[in-house]
């Protein structure tokens, strides 16, 4: 009997498990839908790199992938009746909008079971838990599990690994993949994501460990994207790493924290956005008109401090920003200006191609100091320091904030600012104190 493969954060053809799990039953129906909500909190450039990634794998598949819009509800129980399917294949999605919609998408499809097989995570969430079967709330502990409970290599697919159904056969309004002319720096799509990841293993994995925290150099792989919209598996990507050398560990490192952060908002749902922990509930931030003019000033990238307005203007013109720097912004948005980490949260989601439920917010809770960190309310990043640390020529800042691309200092330690380049919106030394005296009084 003919099976129906529904794709979400798994855009390819290899290292695909429920791929097989569908293909091992009969014909198989490969699908997309589109679904308006997730749709309506994309941001263009997400919904970009989600359509040029259905293009291509589209393309892989010869033009035999279905495209619909609708709510899945509704619609895959649809197709399965079209087809008469006996199962409904996918990868299992651990975000608490992708639960609830399976718990529903299950209900609808009656005695037609929905089979999920693999994750778009080296471990899934949930598989790591303390001896008494409870969840890990610190990273360290949990990574030391999680190395300990490994993970399967990869599987071995591809789209000759199914006999796939001819979409064109059936009576089913197909939806136009999404176009919306947004500009991208990365190409999207499975050969494009292989291609990504060959280059950086072979001329940037050596340098990771000391040139990651260095966004005046290419120094990171630039695979996050990738991984959100699941154009690879991690498992594809460890399978190349050389574990004995300092690059690659401190690579797969970073793949532990992207699992931590699953498994916690997977235990922790309502952490997507609320303080994780609790006792910074009462902790006063600022949500007047001045906060909110600070707010646009944080994204234009007009605060006045360097570092910070290229972080800005990066996310704002690309759709990217470089990690560390996105640790510096939402330090000064949450410690400096004492706005909610929501409303960067928010921000963030809307602009990054990368946007992730799981990465995004917890990586807010961390630098808020209201997430899993041990130790964190002391941690205020002076954003001028963070710049000539990381950014030690200003090559970062001279690219991104023009008008400091042709002076000596732009830094501006010696504080002598360009015609047209704002005055800092606040003074760091003012603030962090007032941040301190804050988290101190909850």
């Amino acid at each position: 009997m003919p099976t129906l493969l529904w794709f979400r954060r798994d855009l390819r053809l290899s290292d695909h498990p429920a791929l097989n799990a569908a293909a091992d039953d009969g014909e198989v129906l490969a699908c997309f839908v589109l679904d308006p909500k997730l749709e309506a909190s994309a941001g263009r450039r997400r919904l970009q790199f989600l359509g040029d990634s259905l293009r291509r794998l589209r393309d892989d598949l010869g033009g035999r992938l279905l495209v619909t819009r609708g709510d899945p509800e509704k619609q895959i129980p649809r197709l399965a009746r079209e087809i008469g399917a006996s199962a409904v294949h996918v990868s299992e999605d651990f975000a608490p909008y992708g639960k609830r919609r399976d718990e529903r998408v299950r209900a609808a499809l009656g005695s037609v079971p929905l089979v999920a097989t693999g994750s778009p995570y080296l471990v899934s969430p949930g598989r790591v838990t303390k001896n008494d079967g409870s969840p890990y709330r610190v990273f360290t502990p949990f990574q030391r599990q999680w190395r300990e409970s490994g993970w399967r290599a990869p599987a071995h697919s591809s789209a000759k690994s199914a006999r796939w159904l001819d979409p064109a056969r059936l009576r089913v309004r197909h939806a136009e993949i999404p176009d919306p002319g947004a500009p991208l720096d990365l190409a999207a799509g499975e050969a494009a994501a292989r291609k990504q990841w060959k280059s950086f293993v072979d001329n940037g994995l050596r340098h990771y460990a000391e040139e990651r925290n260095r966004p005046d150099r290419h120094g990171t792989s630039r695979m996050s994207a990738h991984l959100k919209f699941g154009t690879i598996h991690p498992r594809t990507m460890v399978a190349d790493l050389d574990l004995g050398q300092p690059g690659a560990q401190a690579y797969l490192r970073e793949l532990a924290f992207r699992d931590f952060y699953a498994d916690v908002l997977h235990h922790w749902p309502a952490s997507a956005w609320r303080n994780w922990n609790s006792q910074f509930d009462g902790i006063r931030t600022d949500t007047g008109a001045e906060a909110k003019r600070r707010f646009e000033s944080w994204k234009a990238g007009e605060t006045g401090y360097p570092l910070v307005d290229a972080g800005m203007r990066q996310l704002r013109e690309t759709g990217f920003m470089h990690n560390r720097v996105r640790m510096i912004v939402a330090s000064f948005l949450v410690k400096d200006l004492h706005l909610p980490w929501q409303w960067g949260a928010e921000w963030f989601l809307d602009q990054l191609v990368d946007g992730d439920m799981a990465n995004n917010q917890h990586g807010w809770q961390w630098c808020a100091g209201c997430g899993t960190d041990a130790a964190p309310y002391f941690r205020v990043f002076n954003p001028t320091t963070q710049g000539e640390k990381f950014d030690p020529s200003g090559e970062y800042i001279r690219r991104w904030v023009s008008e400091l691309r042709s002076i000596d200092d732009p830094h501006l330690r010696k504080g002598e600012r360009p015609a047209g380049y704002p005055a800092p919106i606040v003074d760091h030394g003012a603030e962090r104190a007032e941040a301190l005296r804050r988290y101190q009084s909850i």
